[in-house]
């Protein structure tokens, strides 16, 4: 019996050792687009734009001197009809009021006598004219009838004038002569601007004009337009200048609006050292309403800069500032060089390129991640 001998097993190749993991890159954060969202990082890309150096002083809203009307009377009287309560709106040269007046009547009586007189002296006047440049009467009648005319239109013009003081148009004083004599002694009282009436301060029937009585019948603001009214330190007040934006932010609704400065006061407020200088904010809706107290920014200086991000965006690491900037693992530290900056931006002068996309929004939670990763190796 023939032994049988059995084939060798083959050889096994020799295991090959396992390929060393690649070294992490420094600086390298590695994050996925989800745990980026989740953890509440916002990039965006670097970019140029201008620096702007602000003042931060307290201001108050009020109202603008230039749309402001306090609606009196110039004469004696009463107040036979009110037409407007507070809180009303009013147009430019609408009637507000009525009056009575006896002082109104014999101005308008002597104004209409005056006007009769000066107009039929002057169809004398320019009869006797005609006569004269005739040679059909004689100069002397002439001259006579043309001082008569000018002596009359004087008078004329200033009862006229009389009138203007009193507080009557032109319109109305020329529809005099078709008004009935038994409303001579009525008076229209008008605003002269639009806007709304913020106080009254009489009551039907009341006693107006001089002789110690009220002459004011209402306050009329316009709240399209208003101040703001700002305290500047003397030591501020060197970089302050007429034309210069003012921003101004309510602690109440977070609402922001800006403005311009219109007056720098020449003089410090004996109280307070400041000085006053008023900016004038545009109101169509009037929801910024004077009394209000707000916080303010006075943008003086404005700079161009090639590379600029928001301070929030800039980190120190090992005493070095470094932004972080995307790359497909996630983000990446990276050492910069910074210039000047304002209350929210940072000049980078080196190490970061316009157009590259970086943290600018909780980056410290990058740098905090970043010295987890240091402290475990």
């Amino acid at each position: 019996m023939l032994a049988t001998r059995q084939a060798p097993a083959p050889a096994r190749p020799e295991a090959k050792p396992a390929a060393a993991p690649e070294p992490e890159r420094p600086g390298l954060v590695r994050l996925s687009d989800r745990q980026i969202a989740k953890a509440g990082i916002r990039t965006d890309a670097a970019d140029g734009g201008r620096l702007f150096r602000h003042l931060h002083v307290p201001a108050t809203i009020v109202p603008s001197a230039n749309n402001t009307a306090r609606i009196a009377v110039k004469t004696t009287g009463t107040v036979v009809e009110l037409r407007k309560g507070l809180g009303d709106r009013v147009a430019k040269g609408e009637v507000v009021a009525l009056l009575d007046s006896r002082e109104i009547a014999d101005a308008k009586g002597e104004y209409l006598a005056a006007h009769v007189s000066a107009d039929l002296q002057k169809t004398l006047y320019q009869r006797d004219k005609e006569l004269w440049d005739k040679r059909i009467s004689s100069e002397q009648q002439y001259l006579r009838s043309q001082a008569s005319y000018q002596d009359l239109k004087v008078k004329e013009d200033a009862a006229r004038r009389k009138l203007t003081f009193l507080g009557l148009g032109p319109a109305e004083i020329n529809a005099l002569a078709s008004q009935p004599e038994a409303q001579f002694e009525r008076q229209e009282i008008r605003s002269p601007i639009a806007g709304k009436v913020v106080e009254r301060r009489v009551d039907l029937g009341a006693a107006v004009g001089r002789d110690n009585l009220e002459t004011e019948l209402y306050s009329v603001v316009d709240l399209t337009k208003v101040w703001i009214d700002l305290a500047v330190t003397p030591g501020d007040l060197p970089l302050v200048r007429e034309g210069q934006t003012v921003t101004v932010r309510t602690d109440a609704t977070g609402a922001t609006a800006e403005g311009r400065i219109v007056f720098i006061g020449p003089v410090l407020d004996q109280n307070t050292r400041a000085a006053r200088v008023v900016a004038e904010l545009a109101n169509p809706d009037e929801t910024w309403r004077p009394g209000s107290f707000v916080a303010a920014e006075i943008k003086v200086s404005d700079k161009p800069v090639r590379v600029l991000v928001p301070s929030e965006a800039v980190q120190t690491i090992e005493g070095k500032p470094t932004v972080f900037v995307r790359v497909p693992e996630g983000f990446e530290a990276r050492s910069v060089t910074v210039g000047r900056s304002d209350d929210r931006d940072v000049e980078v002068t080196a190490g970061l390129e316009p157009g590259e996309v970086i943290a600018v929004a909780n980056s410290f939670t990058l740098k905090a991640e970043l010295g987890k990763a240091a402290a475990e190796d």
